[in-house]
């Protein structure tokens, strides 16, 4: 896939707007009654990068950052300030905050999930770019050591114990994470007028699957 394994300047996209979006078909029958279905899995989420300019020196690391990434060619991380962390934002990150599989004695790769809960609904977030030196895991509460215990490749979200965890045994996981994304544009435009008089680009934002 054609990915930067290079993060969006966190400075900028501090003040950004956007989040997850989700598509539904929604069919209105001849009775008023609704059938309702989704070809979207997961959701994917949109943000607003113009938003978090506050000077001309931002404009230009902007536009060097779109530069580098060829426009929308490459994709990119991008820290959304709102959720990036495995636990809530007011809280430190823990081996115990998400519960990503049961041990069978023979799978010994999982993948980091992090759960959105509300009264009996769960949906659960495949989570692909973790944040290097901030994943700690678990078994049955016990912390493991990363590079002793489990190895986690930080671009695929993907962890592998050396040994498969027993039958039975609860593995959870704790991280930060970024979004992969890409721009959803092939043109910025800036006037160092108008910024100046308040007016913001459009910098559209869109979350890859990977």
């Amino acid at each position: 896939m054609q990915f930067h394994e290079v993060r969006f300047p966190t400075a900028l996209s501090f003040g950004s707007i956007g989040g997850p979006e989700r598509r539904t078909d929604v069919v209105t029958l001849a009775s008023g009654f609704e059938e309702r279905n989704t070809p979207w899995a997961n959701s994917r989420r949109r943000y607003d990068a113009g938003i978090g300019l506050r000077s001309m020196d931002d404009i230009d690391a902007l536009i060097a950052f779109f530069e580098a990434r060829r426009g929308q060619m490459y994709g990119f991380r991008w820290k959304d300030w709102a959720d990036f962390k495995s636990c809530k934002p007011s809280a430190q990150v823990s081996a115990t905050d998400q519960v990503i599989g049961t041990g069978d004695g023979v799978e010994a790769t999982f993948v980091l999930r992090k759960g959105y809960v509300s009264g009996d609904a769960v949906y659960r977030r495949p989570v692909t770019k973790p944040v290097e030196g901030t994943v700690v895991l678990a078994v049955d509460g016990v912390a493991l050591v990363d590079g002793v215990d489990f190895s986690i490749d930080i671009t695929t979200g993907l962890v592998t114990f050396f040994t498969a965890p027993s039958v039975g045994v609860s593995i959870s996981a704790g991280f930060e994470f970024d979004v992969p994304v890409r721009f959803d544009t092939d043109r910025i435009q800036t006037s160092a007028a108008t910024f100046q008089a308040g007016d913001v680009p459009d910098v559209p934002i869109v979350e890859l699957r990977v």
